[in-house]
């Protein structure tokens, strides 16, 4: 039952956001959007990506930072900031790498030691393969990206650790209405293997998806809402079920100039559950709020 109000819920958020996008359209001035230029798709729906991979040739620098806050009690914040260099060797290839900074300010929260700190964390690469191309005659786009990581520094507590996490995912989206209203959809499998300072050796994994909206209002500025639905495992073979959240918010695209644009979102948990904790969401697995802002220039 909790189950049902829970998606009823995120129906009722999508479809007043959809519903104020229609409004802020009609509200604005009249414009052939047809011929506005193309947008890639894979930044204009924040925490979900697009299946965009940009021009073969194309290169990016992009700082891009999320933030995550909130546990049940006391004070908790935590960042984690990539710092990459994308380029495009071939109009269906898409290769990324670059290095990891985080910070964490924690303080009185259970099972977490007491630490503020700003650390060089580690390394990562991602590979982004475009599986079905856009066309005149087909609106649908799917990449396939996996994204090895290794990390030197613990992404809750902050405490030093040697972690190597392989995400998989399929990012899809649909344009709905030609260079003004897309549909994202993504799949996220997320395996990772941590060992810690006093030589156990932890795995665990993630598996989720997203569905987002993004409208845009103008040639450069994209509005939009995304809802993800997480779940957490004790094994990287998705036994061991311990709990599962929703997370619902708002998304933000500008483009500056014709090649620098900033992304923007917060996603709110707004349901969850930890096995075992009759308490209302989850706060064990994942975080009351997060937040991302990604900077990128394009050459």
């Amino acid at each position: 039952m909790e189950k049902k109000r829970t998606l009823a819920r995120t129906a009722l958020a999508l479809g007043m956001l959809l519903s104020g996008f229609t409004a802020l359209s009609s509200a604005a001035q009249a414009e052939d959007y047809t011929a506005w230029r193309d947008i890639e798709t894979k930044y204009i729906f924040g925490f979900t990506t697009g299946s965009g991979i940009g021009l073969e040739g194309e290169k990016e620098f992009t700082v891009d930072a999320i933030g995550r806050f909130g546990k049940r009690d006391g004070s908790y914040g935590a960042s984690e900031t990539k710092y990459e260099f994308e380029f495009t060797p071939s109009q269906f290839i898409q290769i990324e790498f670059g290095a990891l900074g985080s910070t964490h300010d924690i303080h009185n929260v259970p099972d977490l030691d007491n630490r503020r700190q700003v650390a060089l964390a580690g390394g990562f690469a991602e590979f982004r393969y475009l599986a079905i191309e856009r066309t005149s005659s087909n609106p649908l786009a799917v990449t396939l990206g996996l994204e090895p990581t290794f990390r030197r520094i613990d992404e809750t507590g902050g405490e030093r650790i040697h972690n190597y996490e392989l995400e998989t995912t399929i990012n899809a989206d649909l344009e709905l209405v030609k260079n003004r209203l897309f549909a994202g959809f993504n799949f996220l499998y997320e395996p990772e293997v941590t060992l810690t300072a006093l030589d156990e050796t932890v795995r665990e994994a993630k598996l989720g998806g997203s569905a987002a909206l993004a409208w845009r209002i103008a040639p450069n500025v994209v509005i939009g809402g995304e809802v993800w639905y997480l779940r957490h495992y004790d094994s990287i073979g998705l036994q061991d079920f311990t709990g599962d959240a929703v997370m619902l918010g708002p998304t933000l695209y500008v483009r500056f100039a014709p090649k620098m644009f900033m992304t923007a979102a917060w996603n709110t948990q707004v349901w969850g559950r930890e096995i075992g904790n009759p308490v209302s969401l989850n706060l064990a697995e994942f975080q009351r709020n997060r937040a991302r802002l990604k900077f990128a220039v394009e050459f």
